[in-house]
């Protein structure tokens, strides 16, 4: 009886040993969207960091973003950085439009560029919009309106409200001959957007795109008494209306919650600006949470 009880308590030891040894089976990307979806962003985070970790696209661009409005984590921006250029350099549009959007933001217009170009030639329309008004502007890179009206044209042609009001301010400002020339070069280059697909784990279904990490706001906004020397520079309109119109959309926005409009005149065009801002870096922080404008900060004159 002795030995048959010793043999019991090493077999129920070796159990649990063995329990101990086998690693818990990894949660899925989705796992740490529902986590989030729930406000539970230390959850998320915890989930798709060792994913992350293994190279995985999405937990890698999801983890960025954490780290980019400081859920789950403190804001690093040099933490978001990396997990979002990890992502990037796989393929990851939305993470080459988010990467490219924080290199320029953050004084990098070069590197963004280089993003924002790799986003859009895969036809990200928020990446085709902003790289498009670049091109026109010649704002960090050479100017070249036809291929600015072609970037411009595939971001409208997919919906993208800011990209039809900047394409109608284009028609003003641009000749009909290099309109028609940047017409046939958006039909020339179109073609799906390509994007990181989720890979379906148990119970998951799979899904055609990478998850976005939701930046909504409240309908409505405290206004705050807004002090400081930096702006928000929105766009570049032929005529004033368009520019008021645009701020009057965008004005219950948290990130313009207490922002006044600036409407600059240079020469015949009007730049909308939006402010003050305390610092440069809140300001940056204002043109983060408006993706799909290209938006960047100034100092107030």
């Amino acid at each position: 009886m002795r030995w048959m009880n010793a043999m019991m308590r090493k077999l129920a030891l070796a159990t649990a040993l063995l329990a101990i040894a086998v690693p818990a089976p990894a949660q899925s990307v989705k796992a740490g969207i529902d986590a989030w979806q729930r406000a539970d962003y230390p959850a998320a985070v915890a989930i798709w960091r060792p994913l992350a970790e293994a190279d995985d696209a999405d937990a890698a661009f999801n983890l960025g973003q954490a780290y980019r409005l400081g859920r789950g984590v403190p804001i690093n921006l040099a933490a978001a950085q990396t997990w979002l250029e990890r992502a990037a350099r796989k393929g990851h549009v939305d993470a080459q439009t988010t990467l490219g959007l924080l290199l320029f933001d953050t004084g990098n217009r070069v590197g963004g560029m280089r993003w924002l170009r790799s986003a859009a030639e895969q036809g990200e329309p928020r990446a085709l919009l902003i790289y498009g008004t670049a091109l026109f502007n010649g704002d960090g890179v050479a100017r070249d309106p036809v291929l600015a009206y072609a970037y411009v044209s595939r971001a409208a042609a997919q919906g993208l409200a800011p990209a039809k009001t900047t394409l109608a301010e284009m028609d003003q400002l641009i000749p009909l001959d290099q309109r028609q020339n940047g017409v046939a070069l958006a039909r020339s280059k179109a073609a799906p957007v390509k994007v990181a697909s989720v890979k379906p784990g148990p119970a998951m279904k799979p899904v055609k795109t990478p998850p976005k990490l939701s930046l909504a706001v409240p309908a409505k906004v405290p206004a705050i008494a807004a002090t400081g020397a930096w702006r928000v520079q929105l766009g570049a309109f032929a005529k004033r209306a368009s520019a008021e119109a645009l701020f009057n959309t965008l004005s219950g926005s948290a990130k313009l919650a207490g922002r006044q409009p600036y409407y600059v005149a240079v020469g015949a065009i009007t730049r909308l600006q939006a402010g003050p801002y305390a610092s440069r870096a809140e300001a940056a922080a204002a043109c983060a949470g408006l993706l799909g404008l290209p938006c960047f900060p100034v100092p107030a004159k």
